[in-house]
């Protein structure tokens, strides 16, 4: 990139991001979410709906390396004797497998296993961070808040699965620590396309309430010019 900075076309309103203090921040893009016998799917869900969100990503996360800017992946998932998972996140519903479980991908929501780490398609660099949380936002119980301060950092291009659950939550715990959080909307996936939807609006509303929505072409465009 030749600017520092670009204005980034979104709702409520264009931003303005200095790149050099923005991070990417890729959530939970995991096998167990996004392939056949995963956590996604012993819940009942159809997990060719996060499907959609793979190539608006990968298009942005080339753009991040190409530039140099700082990329974080998250993972949800848990330790081997779930001594991080509350006994009522394990129990609660009635899925096929629970937390912990074997699977096809090895355990279930577990750190280590197959189905834990990020699908091909995205996977991180030696030199990129990966964050490992416990719960659905990725600043709780993560080191995410440091890393971001020791880089500097005040602006953050947010995407992932799923818009209402784990990406929503990460914007709304970091715009109470003070960060710009622009959403790439086609970036972002739910298993319910009404729940992506309202969890896009809900960020965007009362003048940006939660943050910024843009798409994966306004970001480039901005990172270009």
């Amino acid at each position: 990139m030749t600017n520092s900075s670009g204005i980034i076309a979104a709702e409520p309103e264009p931003i303005t991001l200095d790149w050099t203090k923005t991070a990417l921040v890729i959530i939970d893009m995991q096998r167990d979410f996004m392939e056949p016998g995963g956590f996604g799917e012993t819940l009942g869900n159809d997990v060719s709906q996060l499907a959609r969100a793979v190539k608006p990503i990968a298009s942005v996360l080339a753009a991040a390396r190409a530039s140099g800017m700082l990329v974080v992946h998250t993972r949800e998932g848990h330790l081997p004797d779930l001594s991080d998972a509350p006994p009522a996140k394990v129990e609660r519903g009635a899925p096929s497998l629970r937390i912990g479980d074997p699977g096809p991908m090895g355990r279930i929501l577990i750190r280590g296993e197959a189905g834990h780490d990020i699908i091909p398609a995205l996977y991180p660099l030696d030199s990129e961070i990966v964050i490992d949380k416990p719960g659905k936002g990725a600043f709780y119980a993560t080191e995410l808040g440091e890393i971001l301060q020791n880089y500097g950092v005040e602006n953050l291009l947010v995407c992932g699965v799923t818009t209402e659950v784990c990406v929503n939550t990460t914007v709304r715990e970091g715009n109470d620590r003070g960060y710009r959080c622009v959403v790439i909307g086609d970036g972002c996936a739910s298993y319910f396309p009404e729940f992506h939807e309202m969890g896009l609006k809900m960020i965007k509303a009362q003048g940006g309430i939660f943050g910024w929505v843009s798409d994966s072409a306004a970001i480039l465009k901005a990172m270009e010019t």
